[in-house]
């Protein structure tokens, strides 16, 4: 798929991860409507960067844990592109929402993971296939070792989410398949300004610490620009024929051992 002209809906696309996603398709010639829920100020200068790449752009605000909003987020960009080509769904609450341990988690904690992950993704996708051509991309932005390991007990909620949404993707990988829409999902490692940026900072600095110390082989956390670079990727005609897959964005992060010490794996 070529991308110049294609029209993009990025959601939680003001800052962080979302922001590198949505300037990369930009800089490619794909229009993007950059999507908020809070964010205001943040998704002006997105969507301003966006334009300085010379496409257009367009704000959407919504909060994708209501069907509702949903709804009238689609409508928009029916009203604005006309179409869609390429549908990310990146959105997530912040920390305070959702962020517990399981014996702590509150029914709107879960809600709040749930909501915006598993059933943003079902309604999200369902409505942007409506406006897909054939050929088209869907991209989840997940986590994936959420739905093999429990270590992270305050990732609870939205470790289950994110498990869901993943198999959520290969579900519409399979329902999209005859049209041509794939369907993937990226799994960023530890990454610069996002959900692990916005941990106190002494916890931010440990993480990165360590994967600088070999637990990345890169040794060195990523930046919304390689999640970009990957969702740019997988919007390419060459990747027309991967669907239902995890693409682990992470510099190696996910083929290490957890059982072996780093010294023994450095050899």
């Amino acid at each position: 798929m070529p991308l110049q002209g294609k029209r993009a809906l990025v959601t939680g696309s003001s800052r962080g991860i979302g922001r590198g996603i949505a300037l990369k398709l930009a800089e490619r010639g794909v229009n993007v409507a950059v999507h908020y829920y809070t964010q205001t100020e943040a998704a002006n200068e997105t969507v301003a960067q966006v334009r300085a790449r010379g496409v257009k752009g367009c704000v959407i605000q919504a909060d994708v844990t209501r069907p509702e909003d949903i709804t009238r987020m689609f409508d928009q960009i029916k009203r604005e592109f006309g179409r869609l080509d390429i549908f990310v769904s990146n959105a997530r609450p912040e920390l305070a929402a959702f962020y517990q341990p399981p014996l702590a988690l509150t029914l709107d904690q879960w809600n709040a993971a749930v909501d915006s992950q598993a059933q943003a993704f079902l309604l999200g996708s369902q409505a942007a296939a409506a406006l897909m051509p054939d050929g088209s991309r869907i991209i989840a932005i997940s986590y994936s070792p959420s739905g093999r390991t429990g270590s992270w007990q305050p990732w609870v909620a939205m470790g289950a989410s994110k498990a869901a949404l993943d198999a959520l993707a290969r579900y519409f990988a399979v329902a999209l398949a005859g049209r041509g829409i794939t369907v993937n999902v990226i799994s960023p490692g530890a990454t610069d300004d996002s959900v692990v940026g916005r941990l106190p900072t002494e916890v931010f600095q440990a993480i990165k610490t360590w994967h600088e110390s070999g637990w990345t082989p890169m040794r060195r956390v990523g930046t919304p620009a390689d999640i970009g670079n990957a969702v740019a990727l997988m919007c390419m005609d060459e990747a027309a024929f991967i669907t239902g897959q995890t693409i682990h964005v992470d510099g190696g992060a996910s083929i290490m051992d957890p059982v072996f010490p780093l010294p023994i794996q450095q050899g």
